[in-house]
């Protein structure tokens, strides 16, 4: 797992999977779920990350 942070805009990334994105699903306003032909999990993308209370994350929760 990988996880980016832009700091100017404010939106978290994990990135779960290398694999190409064939689908992506609004979970609401500022989630947004990816995923692999196969329906496996590519990335979820957060909007206003610190202001829903999703970053910073906690060294517990990253490793």
């Amino acid at each position: 797992m990988r996880t980016t942070y832009d700091e100017a805009d404010d939106i978290l990334v994990l990135h779960l999977s290398d694999k190409p994105i064939a689908k992506e699903m609004s979970q609401d306003w500022n989630t947004h779920v990816s995923y692999a032909e196969d329906g496996t999990l590519v990335e979820i993308v957060i909007l206003d990350a610190s202001k829903q209370g999703a970053w910073p994350l906690l060294k517990s929760e990253a490793a």
